[in-house]
C-alpha cells in the first residue's frame, strides 16, 4: 500500500473512533487518536496476518498493551477485513464481540487481552520464545503506552527480552507525554526513555510516530536486528487529528457533544 493510502487509512481508523466514542458515549479517544498511524502501518504494510483466518499459526502477533486504547485497533481489524464495520457500533454492548478492553476469546485478530496495564511486554516475550523453540518464523509487536512504563513489570520483560536475544520482538512506545493524571514527566518521570532501554540491551530507534515514511523504516531496522530486541519510541500527540482533543489529558477518556463531534468529524474529513 502506498504513502497516500495509508495516511487516508490513518485517517479511517481516527473517524470511525470518534464514531464509536460518540455513538456509545463511552471510551478512551485521545490514546486511540495518537495511535492510528501506527496501526494504519502495521496492519497495511507490515503484519503478515490472514483476516479470513485469524488463528493461522504462522500469523505475526500484535498485542495492545494499553488495551484502554481499543476503539482504535477495532477500527484498525475492521479496515483489514476482521469483521463487519457495522460490529463497530456494538461498542461495549452487552454480548458485543468488542467490549471495553481487548477480549482475545471474542474478537477475530486479537492476540492477547489486556487492560491491566504492564503486562504486555511479559507476554510478548513468552510469544517470541515460543515461536523460537518451535522454529517458526512470524514476528511479536507490542504497543505500550508511555504511562504504562511507570510499571516495574515492563522493565522485568525488557531485561529478559535482552537476556534471551528476541530478535522477532519489537516494542511501540506511544510516546505522547500524557496519562489520565496528567503529564507524564510530573506524575513520574520516566525519561530517558532512549538510555534505559539501550542500557537494557535493545536496540532503540526514534522516530515522530505519526509520519508514515518513518514508521516503516522503523520496522525495517526492527527487522534487520536479529540478535536482541527493537523499540520504536514513537512521539506521539495525544488526540492527534482533533484541534481541541490534541494534547490535552482531559481527553484520555470522555464523551464528545455533538457540537465536538461535528466538529471533530470534520477536521478529519468525514461526515458527521
Amino acid at each position: 500500500m502506498i504513502l497516500t493510502e495509508l495516511k487516508e487509512v490513518a485517517r479511517q481508523i481516527r473517524r470511525d473512533t470518534l464514531e464509536m466514542v460518540y455513538a456509545v458515549k463511552s471510551g478512551h479517544p485521545g490514546g486511540a487518536l495518537s495511535i492510528a498511524d501506527l496501526l494504519a502501518v502495521l496492519y497495511f504494510a507490515e503484519l503478515q496476518v490472514r483476516p479470513e483466518n485469524p488463528e493461522w499459526e504462522d500469523r505475526d502477533r500484535l498485542i495492545l498493551s494499553k488495551g484502554h486504547a481499543c476503539t482504535s485497533l477495532y477500527a484498525a481489524l475492521a479496515e483489514r477485513g476482521y469483521f463487519p464495520k457495522k460490529q463497530l457500533f456494538s461498542l461495549r454492548q452487552y454480548q458485543s464481540i468488542l467490549q471495553g478492553h481487548p477480549d482475545m476469546k471474542v474478537t477475530p485478530g486479537v492476540d492477547m487481552s489486556s487492560g491491566s496495564l504492564g503486562q504486555g511486554l511479559s507476554v510478548g516475550n513468552g510469544m517470541a520464545l515460543a515461536a523460537r523453540l518451535q522454529h517458526k518464523t512470524y514476528r511479536v509487536y507490542v504497543l505500550l503506552g508511555d504511562g504504562e512504563l511507570e510499571e516495574g513489570q515492563v522493565w522485568e520483560a525488557a531485561m529478559a527480552a535482552a537476556h534471551y536475544g528476541l530478535g522477532n520482538l519489537t516494542a511501540i512506545v506511544d510516546v505522547n507525554g500524557l496519562q489520565i493524571n496528567g503529564a507524564t514527566d510530573e506524575v513520574m518521570r520516566i525519561e530517558p526513555l532512549d538510555e534505559k532501554f539501550r542500557s537494557f540491551g535493545w536496540q532503540v530507534v526514534n522516530i515522530d510516530g505519526h509520519d508514515i515514511e518513518q514508521i516503516q523504516k522503523a520496522f525495517d531496522a526492527a527487522r534487520e536486528c536479529e540478535e536482541k530486541p527493537t523499540v520504536i519510541l514513537a512521539k506521539t500527540i495525544k488526540g492527534k487529528g482533533v484541534s481541541f482533543m490534541e494534547n490535552q489529558a482531559k481527553w484520555h477518556s470522555g464523551v464528545l457533544t455533538e457540537a465536538e463531534y461535528q466538529q471533530a468529524m470534520q477536521e478529519l474529513g468525514g461526515e458527521a
